[in-house]
């Protein structure tokens, strides 16, 4: 498998974690140059991998719940991305004041389900999860503070060994989170 991307973590990194975890080999390309004009997405990186570790849940409500927390990560990671690129230096107080409220959602909607959001079995949406919370983490060390739900679920998709192991090499340390260094 090719993961087409720029050469940081961002967006990318979810897929990374799937593979990493599922031992899905793959090779990594790097689009930054010319990518608006060569590199097209065809299948977003997280539902493509879904086809190959059966990653959904079980059933209809398993899904429907790993697409709910999915959605919200996803609006939680485009206002981390618009704070990134576009107002770093006058938001981040402001943002960080903000994750309180945006973590509670989260907080109380898996503290009833461990290790991960559908329990025992990990689903795509964990790994979309870790890495925001992740990425929220480099940015604001105590944001996890007061939400006991979200460092134990951090602390268990983090230490499963081959993500554990991913995540301790050099590469992985070395790549920036984001394409303009503002972590």
């Amino acid at each position: 498998m090719e993961l087409i991307y720029f050469p940081l973590k961002g967006r990318g990194e979810t897929a990374r974690l799937i593979m990493v975890d599922h031992g899905v080999k793959y090779t990594e390309t790097n689009c930054a140059n010319n990518w608006m004009t060569e590199w097209k997405p065809k299948m977003s990186f997280v539902n493509m991998l879904d086809l190959y570790t059966d990653l959904y849940g079980d059933c209809e409500k398993e899904a429907c719940r790993a697409d709910i927390v999915n959605d919200s990560v996803e609006d939680l990671r485009s206002g981390y991305v618009n704070l990134i690129y576009r107002n770093y230096e006058a938001g981040k107080e402001e943002y960080i004041k903000g994750l309180p409220a945006k973590f509670g959602y989260f907080e109380n909607f898996i503290k009833d389900t461990k290790p991960y959001i559908l329990g025992d079995k990990i689903c795509f949406a964990d790994y979309s999860l870790f890495d925001v919370l992740d990425i929220h983490l480099i940015l604001a060390p105590s944001c996890l503070d007061g939400f006991s739900a979200l460092q134990a679920f951090y602390k268990a998709v983090g230490s499963r060994p081959k993500i554990k192991a991913y995540r301790e090499t050099d590469a992985v340390k070395a790549m920036p989170v984001n394409g303009n260094n503002k972590q």
